[in-house]
């Protein structure tokens, strides 16, 4: 595997993926669920349409994750009063709460995945991987 970066990466992403998976299960959330959480609180109030552009999904996709995250009263949908076609979607007061886990939940799975890293090769880790040659398609935020 030392040859092969490639598949190096795919097996330690799995992996990483398979435990954050279950941190935010243990919150009751996807993956999905916990991405458009956290950019709502980093973004503030925003367009649903926005939303659609920053995760590169179809727009059913992201309806389906804001119901979600609405009927769990952790997002609030409303009318634009200058364009009422448009929704703006912000983050609740629960779901900024439910965000401060999210990380939380985070840190512990990547305390654990990088344990036998300083902090100097976690920064150069993170550098490479900002590197790496990767669209939007291929990263999609899904329901999954």
């Amino acid at each position: 595997m030392v040859d092969r970066p490639g598949l190096a990466l795919a097996l330690s992403g799995q992996i990483a993926n398979t435990r954050i998976k279950k941190a935010l299960a243990q919150h009751g959330l996807k993956p999905a669920h916990g991405h458009v959480l956290m950019l709502l609180s980093d973004q503030g109030a925003t367009s649903q349409q926005s939303l659609v552009e920053t995760l590169g999904v179809d727009p059913s996709v992201v309806v389906a994750i804001l119901n979600d995250l609405e009927g769990n009263g952790l997002a609030e949908r409303r009318r634009d009063p200058a364009d009422r076609r448009r929704h703006i979607v912000e983050i609740s007061a629960r779901g900024t709460v439910m965000v401060n886990g999210i990380h939380d939940a985070i840190a512990a799975v990547e305390s654990a995945l990088f344990a036998d890293l300083d902090s100097q090769e976690i920064s150069t880790l993170q550098r490479l991987l900002s590197r790496i040659n990767t669209s939007i398609d291929e990263t999609a935020c899904t329901e999954d």
